[in-house]
């Protein structure tokens, strides 16, 4: 991986869509097989500079700051590459966004141009007060509206794109954050961030990767950065609409993919003698059960590795292909390239292996700070490490084991229970899809430790299941680790990547209790 620090990054990301559509003209670039629509290398190159000079004539410049709420479909890359040409700024918004939500954004973001599709046109009509933006400045893809912009119409109008020098520290999205224990955050990410997780992909999979599957939405980092590895790579991305646990392995097989994002719900499906797929090259498993990858690559064929990744960082941490060794270790690996790892105490020095303390990164092409949040951006560094907040430790050869996040460690007297842990645990119960661990104020011990499951199909939350969960956590966990509190759920609140949003589950009533199986009393309160 290192080597690849010595070879210069593309000028921009538009570079790297101009020498992949020179190099790979005809090939399938990306295929939306929901709607049987495919673009070659050459067809996106094309779109993409049509659009961009369709978008600079309704006043899209360098620096112009566009939020865009499209489903995935070839509308959204095309989108987002076009207004990366020009040099301005893409604001990826949720589609299931409320008005509200909408309303926030743009106006935190400072968007003066949004791309919408029209199925989302009544949210935006629907905040309060009106449309935050003036009819001119709205594009409309799906469809003509009363708006006078509309995406396919410009898609096609052949007009010629402005040629602006865009440098690689230009910001070219304000990407927001999850933001599991609050309000999201925008960080601002420049041509070299992406461009620099892009090429740590390819090299990760040693340029072996031929079809790349991309089942998350676009408006998160995952889609965004699989659809630069395969530029780099000269690959294939097969999208889904929307992703589809019971249709996953059926897209393997059917697209012979080489690389996935693998979930965890899916290898919950029963064995099935064409599971074993000798075109899959690797899986992306992360947070995953550490007892799993072995049995995936049993199961499936391919190398299963872990990783750690943030959108301030993208991949920053990942276990090489060739580490066969570390399967199954809990290791989330090595620091990739351009990217230094350490582990620091509460004053920011450097922990001794094997002690735990907070993951900190730093290197070039990481985000640049929040926007319009000085504050933030200032405490997230210190000394020039990205503090990421989360808990680990570095073993005396170098590698990495995380435990979860700071904010959502319980101490339960005295004791830190990592929630990252216990949440494995409780998955490996056959009939627990999800898991969500969170603390809850107890006058005794100070906190105790609560779960939320959720759970497959036909199963029912009964007394037999609670009996097989607590036998499970006593034979895989120290007593002092295992939930006192049960709480069935039929669906997790998310975030705008499809997280569990804990600090929703945290602020849903005033007592954690009520409404949980009490394992000390014995009954449901």
């Amino acid at each position: 991986m290192r080597n690849i620090e010595r070879t210069p990054l593309p000028e921009n990301v538009s570079a790297l869509l101009d020498d992949a559509a020179e190099r790979h003209r005809d090939r399938p670039f990306l295929v939306f097989f929901d709607d049987g629509d495919t673009l070659t290398y050459a067809d996106a190159a094309r779109l993409v500079r049509d659009l961009a000079g369709a978008l600079a004539a309704v006043g899209v410049r360098a620096g112009t700051h566009v939020a865009v709420m499209l489903p995935t479909t070839r509308h959204w890359p095309v989108t987002w590459l076009a207004l990366a040409r020009l040099g301005a700024v893409t604001v990826p918004i949720n589609y299931n966004y409320t008005p509200r939500e909408l309303a926030w954004m743009l106006e935190d973001s400072e968007a003066s141009h949004l791309v919408i599709h029209r199925d989302y046109v009544e949210v935006l009509e629907s905040i309060e007060g009106g449309a935050p933006l003036a009819r001119g400045n709205v594009v409309v893809a799906g469809g003509a509206t009363a708006y006078p912009h509309h995406l396919e119409r410009m898609m096609d109008a052949g007009h010629r794109a402005p040629v602006v020098a865009v440098e690689r520290d230009a910001l070219m999205n304000i990407q927001y954050t999850s933001g599991t224990t609050g309000l999201p955050k925008g960080a601002m990410l420049t041509h070299r961030y992406w461009l620099t997780f892009g090429r740590n992909g390819a090299a990760q999979f040693q340029d072996r990767l031929e079809r790349i599957l991309i089942s998350q939405p676009y408006y998160y980092v995952d889609g965004q950065w699989l659809t630069l590895v395969t530029l780099y790579q000269g690959a294939t991305a097969y999208v889904a609409r929307r992703m589809s646990s019971s249709r996953f392995l059926d897209w393997l097989r059917t697209w012979r993919i080489s690389y996935c994002n693998f979930p965890e719900v899916v290898a919950k499906q029963p064995e099935s003698p064409d599971d074993r797929m000798d075109h899959l090259v690797a899986l992306s498993c992360y947070s995953h059960r550490k007892e799993n990858y072995a049995m995936y690559e049993r199961r499936f064929g391919a190398p299963a590795r872990q990783g750690f990744s943030m959108t301030e960082l993208g991949c920053a941490i990942y276990v090489p292909m060739e580490a066969h060794a570390m399967t199954g270790t809990g290791t989330v690996g090595v620091p990739v390239a351009f990217r230094e790892a350490m582990v620091a105490d509460a004053g920011g020095a450097r922990v001794k292996p094997g002690e735990y303390g907070e993951l900190c990164v730093r290197g070039p092409g990481i985000f640049q700070g929040y926007y319009r949040k000085p504050e933030a951006s200032a405490a997230a560094f210190r000394g020039g490490w990205f503090r990421t907040g989360d808990v680990a430790c570095e073993d005396e050869t170098g590698w990495f084991f995380y435990l979860g996040r700071m904010k959502e460690m319980v101490r339960r007297s005295g004791e830190n229970v990592s929630a990252v842990e216990v949440e494995g645990v409780l998955r490996g119960v056959d009939d627990v899809l999800e898991a969500a661990v969170v603390p809850v104020p107890d006058e005794l011990r100070g906190e105790e430790v609560k779960a939320y499951l959720k759970l497959g199909p036909g199963a029912a939350p009964d007394d037999a299941l609670l009996s097989r969960v607590f036998e499970h956590c006593a034979k895989n966990l120290a007593r002092f680790k295992i939930p006192r509190y049960v709480e069935f759920v039929e669906e997790f609140p998310r975030t705008p990547s499809l997280k569990i949003k804990k600090s929703a589950l945290l602020s849903a009533k005033e007592d954690l209790r009520a409404g949980s199986f009490d394992r000390e009393d014995g009954r449901s309160r």
